[in-house]
């Protein structure tokens, strides 16, 4: 709260101030007073005060698209774009309702105009036409936001809050990745699952799949060796400038993505740049594990493998079992107990279906609606 960015940042602090353009995920409302919704999962908040350090550190724009950013409702995130705001640090992917969260923000970095699209996945989060919370992943709507704005930016960075945490990539959030640089987007970096998820240049574009924790010191997570490991993107762009404006150099890639490795709250506080000798490690690591989720393959095995090992919490939690109910069914005893085939068959094509999914959610937001 006293503004410490060196404290938090050490011997990283050099490389935010050296850049034209820093922007960070903040995942989780800067509050005055708490006022935590019912979800289900953590709650994040913190002081309104911890701007400072932010402004302070010379990030000037900071990303809201993310799950935790309602966690203290529409009073948090109003309180958050207020202090943003006095300060002087944009905000992108959130807003106090769906037009302002979908918001494309365009800074100028050396006369290129280089925009800034975010958005999350459907959790607790998400804004309505008249109500604060963030962007909303819609690739229909995510098409029509670029092709209406094309001409206001130059190069398009796109910020997606998705994935499963601690796994990168899923098969379908690799295909909304590859289909989002079809699309117009330059750059899609995916902050959500917490490790390093790899990397992949698609069609000139670049995809980060996961970078890492910068700065988040949860004891839930410190018994995971992956959450005290991550990187910075450093973009630079390869441009010509003419008298009528910016244009992409022909004879290179639009722009050269860099790496830096860090470590966080490893064991202390705050994030400093990853050692030398631990860093040709994860330099190998990181390089196997992008070329290993180019195989089509591989990033199926690696997800049914992920969901074989969660099966049981996602079903259990699928069919409403409270705390005992869950622990009761740790290896699927009473799920097995309780429910056949053809129920079961019944439910998927609940979720399979279109239709039947759409009706279910708007029964569910319409029931909680009339519960609060």
């Amino acid at each position: 709260m006293a503004g410490d960015a060196r404290g938090l940042l050490n011997d990283l602090l050099p490389e935010f101030e050296r850049a034209d353009l820093m922007v960070a995920n903040l995942e989780c409302p800067l509050i005055g007073e708490p006022s935590p919704i019912m979800k289900t999962g953590p709650i994040f908040g913190a002081p309104g005060d911890c701007i400072k350090a932010i402004k302070n550190a010379g990030i000037g724009v900071l990303c809201l698209a993310n799950n935790h950013i309602l966690d203290h409702g529409g009073a948090g995130l109003i309180n958050t774009l207020k202090v943003c705001a006095q300060e002087g640090v944009e905000t992108v992917g959130a807003g106090k309702n769906l037009a302002a969260a979908g918001r494309i923000v365009v800074r100028d970095c050396g006369g290129v105009r280089v925009g800034l699209l975010a958005a999350a996945e459907h959790e607790f989060s998400i804004a309505g036409e008249n109500s604060p919370g963030a962007n909303p992943l819609d690739l229909i709507t995510f098409v029509r936001n670029i092709r209406e704005h094309r001409a206001s930016f130059d190069f398009l960075v796109m910020l997606l809050h998705g994935a499963a945490e601690f796994f990168a990539p899923t098969p379908r959030i690799q295909n909304t990745c590859r289909f989002m640089i079809e699309m117009g987007a330059d750059v899609v970096i995916v902050q959500h699952p917490h490790i390093l998820g790899g990397y992949e240049n698609y069609l000139g574009g670049h995809i980060v799949y996961g970078q890492g924790a910068l700065l988040m010191d949860e004891d839930i997570y410190r018994n995971r060796k992956s959450f005290h490991e991550g990187f910075l993107v450093k973009l630079t762009l390869n441009v010509q400038l003419t008298t009528a404006g910016f244009q992409k150099s022909q004879n290179s890639p639009s722009s050269q993505l860099t790496l830096i490795p860090f470590t966080q709250s490893d064991p202390e506080p705050g994030a400093r740049r990853m050692v030398p000798e631990r860093e040709q490690a994860f330099y190998e690591c990181l390089a196997e594990r992008s070329r290993m989720i180019l195989d089509k393959r591989f990033v199926e095995a690696e997800w049914v493998k992920f969901c074989e090992e969660n099966k049981h919490g996602y079903i259990g939690s699928l069919l409403g079992f409270n705390r005992v109910m869950h622990k009761l069914n740790r290896n699927g005893l009473l799920f097995r107990l309780l429910y056949g085939k053809r129920p079961l068959l019944g439910v998927r094509n609940l979720i399979q279906c279109e239709t039947h999914r759409e009706a279910i959610e708007t029964i569910f937001q319409h029931q909680l609606c009339e519960r609060s």
